[in-house]
């Protein structure tokens, strides 16, 4: 029987450290992405299986920490509850186990790790939503467990991120609007607030000059407070375009009661579009067009690409953009050509 692969094997041909070699396999930080490449080729070729505590591990049930912004869990942002609670049905189809935690405003601007990296054994975390004061940068320069964006990405694309496809679904929405005869359309939505809403503002620009259609700065309307994320009320222009695109559903559901306080109706006088397809009946007064968000399989991404880092699979970060489609309700009206 031939004698087991062992690192010091890799090593020495390779002519590199053990310790090098032990980066390289696990995914850890420390070693270039091409000794990366070469040892894994190298253990690939040689019939390297792994330690016993590695074979072990490919088999062991896994404790997943989430970790939300708590600005996210407020009645504006009911989304994030809607994408944990599938993230927490997907843990457990892959063998992993769930702790969630949220995250406040001011246990971020001081840069203070959650319980479920401190009290509790985590052996990876999904941060679910952009935190504030660049705190998803600093938690990982303390936490050297395997970490997973989700709903947004790093600016140096250096984290695994799973994001649905922003900018093509307002992109679409927009388009639309368009096809349906609208050529003066606003956008619903403050930017630098969350890479989701500055994506879906880019989606809708992208349409916009695609039709070359003016991109008029009055019909871009603030829907929330910028530093804190609350949204406000905000104050509608003056001529109103004929149709807006909302950064989400939530929002859209605000827009419509605000241009019904100034005696305007939709979709007859002012057409209105969302985002996420999950904002419950009762929410909107008019079913609402929407782009929706394939949050499951979001989830389901999220937890499979943290199980590899887990169990120590290296290779590039990935950021992993899922799919979408429209749904056609009844916020929308076709105008006279």
């Amino acid at each position: 029987m031939a004698e087991m692969v062992r690192m010091s094997d890799i090593a020495k041909r390779l002519g590199i450290s053990t310790v090098s070699v032990s980066k390289a396999l696990s995914g850890d930080k420390g070693v270039s992405e091409d000794t990366r490449r070469r040892v894994r080729e190298a253990a690939a070729e040689m019939g390297y299986q792994g330690s016993l505590r590695q074979r072990k591990d490919a088999k062991r049930r896994y404790t997943v920490g989430i970790l939300i912004p708590a600005r996210y869990l407020d009645e504006t942002e009911t989304f994030y509850l809607h994408l944990y609670q599938d993230v927490a049905r997907q843990a457990p189809l892959q063998g992993c186990r769930v702790l969630m935690e949220t995250l406040e405003d001011e246990q971020a601007k001081r840069g203070e790790l959650p319980q479920l990296m401190t009290a509790y054994h985590t052996d990876g975390l999904i941060l679910l939503g952009k935190p504030p004061y660049d705190y998803a940068a600093r938690m990982r320069d303390k936490w050297h467990r395997p970490v997973v964006y989700l709903d947004f990405s790093a600016p140096e694309a250096d984290v695994d991120a799973i994001l649905s496809n922003n900018v093509y679904g307002t992109a679409a929405l927009t388009e639309y609007l368009i096809g349906k005869g609208h050529r003066e359309i606003g956008f619903f939505g403050t930017l630098n607030v969350t890479d989701s809403i500055n994506d879906r503002y880019l989606g809708y620009c992208r349409a916009m000059m695609r039709n070359n259609l003016p991109l008029r700065p009055q019909w871009r309307v603030d829907d929330r407070d910028a530093a804190s994320g609350n949204a406000f009320s905000a104050r509608l222009p003056s001529p109103m375009p004929t149709a807006f695109v909302c950064n989400c559903d939530m929002m859209a559901a605000r827009l419509i009661a605000l241009v019904q306080e100034q005696g305007l109706r939709v979709p007859d006088d002012v057409s209105v579009v969302g985002f996420d397809d999950y904002l419950p009946a009762a929410m909107s007064p008019i079913p609402l067009t929407t782009w929706a968000v394939d949050t499951v399989e979001m989830a389901r991404l999220a937890v499979e690409s943290l199980k590899k880092r887990m169990q120590g699979e290296g290779g590039f970060p990935q950021q992993q953009i899922t799919g979408g489609h429209l749904v056609l309700r009844g916020t929308v009206k076709a105008l006279s050509p």
